[in-house]
Parts: structure tokens; C-alpha cells; sequence
């Protein structure tokens, strides 16, 4: 892993939030602490600004680049493996982004527990791991429970976006949201050549167009379901 411009804590602490119920392990010092069970968007990014959730964003690639292109939007990352979310946390201090913010925690209990109803604009899953192995079940991101998660979250016309290199896994997301009527197929936008090589939606996504893989792409629409 390739190091940022080493950080102090001070600097660091404004792009690490904590949710001391739904963390994985124990969080660093000095970091932003939500109690209670319901995050205020107001108070955490101290605007109005619409909310983007990304689940599991590995180093950062995605929060940094939406978070240059649209300080007119707010960018939410929940990420389990602490060094992931730290490097990401650098990487997004060094370039003084206000408008992102990281934490260390369980995506599904995030999500369940903590956003506000019809709080978020959107939701991004990429390349989530498909723990194939039954003794790994358990782990598994995309359960109905965490679908239905996702909905609540979104406010009316609001967007899931999705993307996987795992064909199997693809169809098996793609077919549990057929199920659910509130969430509307809408077309994929395409994915664009790359201008350079931090251009892209993910590490993952360079790293596997790189190599030549497929990569299944959706997004969907939250809508009221027929009565």
C-alpha cells in the first residue's frame, strides 16, 4: 500500500467519525464521535448538502474523486478494516475535503441503525466481496435485509449503484432486487476510458479493467411500489 503525507492526529480527526455501537474494533483518538442512534447530516458536514453513502470503499479512490468533482454534495464512507479507512481518511485530509467523511464500522448495522430514514440521495456498492465459502456465509454484504436496509435509507428517487466483476454474484444481487418493487431497474451509464491512472470508479476497477475482466454494472431507482 503505497503511503500518504503522514498526518497528525488533529488533522486527521475532522474526516474520521466514529459510531461507538456499530464499530468493529476500537477507534483512534481524537476522532469525531457520534452517540446516539441517528446520524444528523446537518451537524456532521455543517450544511444542507445532499448525502451519498458508499459501503465498503477499500482505500478511497471513489470518496476522493466524488468529493473533488461535487462539493456540492456530501460523501458518507463506511468502511470494516480500520487501515483501510484511515488511509482513506489521509488521503481525503491531505486534499482538505470537507464535504467526505469516513467510518470504521458494520455497513449493515450503519445502515439499519444509524442513517435517518430518507435521509440519502444515493448508495454506492462496488466490487463487494462474494464470500463464497459456506463457512463465510455469514459475511455475506448483499442479504434481502441489507437491500431493504438500503431503501430506507434512500429518499424517494433515490439511486443504488452497483458494480461487480463477479458474474454470479452480479445475478444474484440483480435478481433479489427484481423482487422488491421499490426499487426500479434504471440503464447503467457506461463506463468511460480514463483519462489517467487515478480515473477510475475504484482501485479495484483499474486493477480489473487492467486485466481485461467483464465488469457488471447497475443502478436503481427507489419508488413508490404499486399499491
Amino acid at each position: 500500500m503505497r503511503k500518504t503525507r503522514r498526518l497528525t492526529r488533529e488533522e486527521l480527526a475532522p474526516y474520521v467519525v466514529e459510531l461507538p455501537e456499530a464499530r468493529p474494533n476500537r477507534p483512534p483518538a481524537d476522532a469525531a464521535t457520534i452517540t446516539g442512534r441517528s446520524i444528523d447530516w446537518r451537524q456532521l458536514f455543517d450544511n444542507d448538502h445532499p448525502v451519498e453513502v458508499e459501503v465498503g470503499f477499500g482505500k478511497g479512490l471513489f470518496l476522493l474523486n466524488a468529493g473533488l468533482a461535487r462539493p456540492d454534495r456530501n460523501f458518507f464512507g463506511v468502511e470494516v478494516v480500520r487501515k483501510y479507512q484511515l488511509y482513506a481518511a489521509e488521503r481525503v485530509a491531505v486534499r482538505g475535503l470537507p464535504n467526505v467523511k469516513t467510518c470504521c464500522a458494520d455497513a449493515k448495522v450503519v445502515l439499519r441503525d444509524f442513517v435517518p430514514a430518507g435521509s440519502v440521495e444515493d448508495v454506492h456498492v462496488y466490487f463487494p466481496d462474494p464470500w463464497w465459502k459456506t463457512r463465510h456465509k455469514k459475511r455475506l454484504l448483499f442479504t434481502p435485509d441489507f437491500a431493504e436496509s438500503i431503501l430506507k435509507a434512500l429518499a424517494p428517487g433515490g439511486r443504488l449503484h452497483f458494480v461487480s466483476d463477479v458474474a454470479d454474484y452480479f445475478a444474484m444481487v440483480t435478481a433479489m432486487l427484481v423482487g422488491m418493487p421499490a426499487f426500479r431497474r434504471l440503464p447503467a451509464p457506461d463506463a468511460e476510458n480514463p483519462r489517467h491512472d487515478m480515473d477510475y470508479l475504484t482501485n479495484f476497477e483499474r486493477k480489473f479493467r487492467k486485466e481485461g475482466r467483464p465488469i457488471h454494472r447497475a443502478l436503481y431507482e427507489k419508488v413508490s411500489p404499486p399499491q
